[in-house]
């Protein structure tokens, strides 16, 4: 086999994080994903106490996880919204543990501003937005105001796509992005998610995984979050905690086709996978 037919080539970005340097485009970077949630939809109820929610964050740190991400509120199809009191009750103390005690990079999974803003307070860096500035008007204040980075995911209500699927994917981040450049967020500071898993049927979602570059070439870094789900399970008919070798297939599959960071519950295995992939397939890119 031509070893060339597997490079990828894609454009280095470089984003500093709590004076930590990612160069995007030479490896791939480990977001590992702690739901501190009684319903999220795999690890539900799992590490609802702050102690074992941190020991489980120092776990996913040894095993190569680059970024913690902590939820305080389930994001899984009919989940139970919670109050931003509530969020903060569940995220916030993980989070003083976390800066407290180690020196991990420390993302919050959040829809609202300020839940966002008191994360950040208290020793967040990254702002993760399942509806990427487009749900809470005020989140691109707080963003702008701390300037850190925020991850922009795709998504909306129901399944329907008119057209092509993927321009309008574009499109919606396209929004997105001029929402966080016109509210003052530094171009360096955003961060792109295709959203697999939110707003697409299971079908959809695996044509998007073929189509990942297209979002890598609208110039920013891009997350990939599959773990564990439903595309997975529909392929392999196997409960969520037993999807892990699954998502390690998606994860290759991402690498492959340029992605940055993937957000997983299983660090170990996807940073092994990672690893591999990275030094077989950017051998141009350093």
């Amino acid at each position: 086999m031509n070893r060339k037919t597997l490079q990828i080539h894609v454009p280095i970005l470089e984003q500093t994080i709590e004076g930590k340097q990612f160069e995007y485009g030479k490896q791939t970077y480990i977001m590992g994903i702690l739901n501190v949630t009684p319903d999220s939809f795999s690890d539900g109820g799992d590490f609802v106490d702050a102690q074992k929610a941190f020991d489980h964050a120092v776990d996913m740190l040894k095993d190569g996880a680059h970024i913690i991400d902590i939820g305080g509120e389930s994001t899984r199809p009919g989940f139970t919204p919670v109050t931003a009191e509530e969020e903060i009750k569940r995220t916030v103390p993980v989070i003083k543990l976390l800066r407290e005690k180690t020196n991990a990079i420390i993302s919050v999974d959040t829809t609202k501003a300020v839940v966002a803003e008191e994360a950040i307070k208290n020793g967040a860096h990254i702002i993760n937005d399942i509806w990427g500035l487009q749900k809470d008007p005020e989140m691109i204040a707080v963003a702008a105001k701390y300037q850190v980075p925020v991850v922009i995911m795709h998504n909306q209500d129901g399944t329907y796509y008119e057209g092509d699927m993927m321009e309008s994917i574009i499109r919606f981040l396209k929004e997105s992005i001029a929402i966080a450049i016109k509210g003052g967020l530094k171009k360096e500071n955003i961060i792109l998610d295709p959203g697999v898993g939110f707003g697409k049927t299971s079908e959809q979602n695996m044509v998007l995984m073929t189509r990942l570059k297209e979002i890598r070439d609208m110039g920013y870094p891009v997350l990939l979050g599959t773990s564990r789900k439903s595309m997975i399970g529909k392929i392999l008919d196997v409960p969520a905690k037993e999807r892990v070798f699954g998502t390690v297939a998606t994860t290759v599959m991402g690498i492959l086709q340029g992605m940055d960071i993937v957000r997983v519950h299983d660090v170990k295995e996807n940073a092994e996978a990672a690893k591999v992939t990275d030094v077989i397939v950017r051998v141009n890119n350093g």
